[in-house]
């Protein structure tokens, strides 16, 4: 291992002394990686069918680099070991379905045993993420301007302002087309782009938001009125039901279909800068940073 990382050698019941910063702060470990993260995103807020949590990774081990990306993808892996990384944060798991193996002549195997044998610890932050105060849904939301916020969907064992989704207001009405220019504009460039349905003209003003696929939320924006709901991953038969149901009222709610990869993306620069807060009022350092891999699968598009 490089000498820059000693602590790689320390056995597995071992706990070395934390290593002092020349500005008086310590080295985190793992174990006070995974506090941290407990504190801003309970693992208790995750869904039932989750499986957010520690992947890989050794709790006495220090962590200097924290790279944070939406995908654990080979690539993303190969930047997080070329940065000698000690811990990649991935908002999306690596290990959502069971397995009965992780040899490495599978690409799940193979991901893990790289990561171990690279010294990097894997951290998983998925739908915990998502509910948490400042979670994906919270940072669309305050992106796209909307005020009076609250969760679409309320988390059952959580905060009042803790849920699934969100709903808010913008403070002046806007057509469709412009909104929707807004959302095309903050998110990253994809090859599928943006797509909408709805009156390009017509006015909004209530906006309902899901990180990553929501179509399963289609009765909670109903029930909050919005005028339009932006979320990712829009599948045919549940859009085109919820349109024929909007056309027999005022038309509302529209759709604004992005990015899966891209609506989730926002939120990682505001988490990084989360966790680095924390680990810094606990007295720690660690070098924080943001993956610059597009993990969106998805390579060009043909439009007529």
């Amino acid at each position: 291992m490089e000498a820059e990382h000693p602590h790689e050698r320390a056995g597995a019941d071992t706990v070395p002394d934390q290593a002092q910063q020349t500005d008086g702060s310590s080295i985190p470990t793992l174990g006070d990686i995974l506090l941290a993260a407990e504190e801003l995103w309970p693992e208790s807020l995750a869904e039932d069918w989750d499986a957010p949590g520690l992947v890989a990774g050794r709790a006495d081990r220090e962590v200097r680099r924290i790279l944070f990306a939406v995908d654990p993808t080979r690539e993303v892996i190969d930047e997080a070991l070329e940065w000698k990384a000690d811990l990649l944060i991935t908002h999306h798991p690596l290990l959502l379905k069971p397995v009965n193996s992780v040899a490495a002549t599978t690409f799940k195997g193979d991901a893990v045993h790289r990561l171990i044998e690279g010294g990097c610890a894997l951290l998983t932050v998925h739908t915990n993420g998502d509910s948490a105060v400042g979670g994906v849904s919270d940072v669309l939301a305050d992106a796209f301007g909307l005020g009076n916020v609250t969760p679409l969907v309320p988390a059952a064992a959580g905060l009042p302002e803790e849920g699934i989704g969100r709903v808010g207001d913008l403070p002046e009405p806007l057509t469709l087309a412009a909104f929707a220019e807004r959302v095309f504009g903050l998110l990253p460039a994809v090859a599928g782009g943006v797509r909408v349905a709805g009156e390009a003209q017509g006015l909004i003003r209530r906006v309902a938001v899901c990180g990553g696929a929501g179509d399963s939320l289609f009765d909670a924006v109903r029930a909050e009125r919005a005028d339009v709901y932006v979320t990712a991953d829009l599948r045919h038969h549940p859009a085109s039901e919820l349109r024929e149901r909007a056309l027999t009222g005022n038309g509302r709610p529209y759709l604004i279909d992005v990015s899966h990869f891209g609506s989730e993306w926002l939120w990682l620069t505001p988490a990084a800068n989360a966790l680095e807060n924390v680990l810094t009022d606990q007295g720690f350092t660690a070098e924080v940073r943001v993956s610059g891999v597009n993990t969106d699968p998805w390579d060009f598009v043909l439009t007529p």
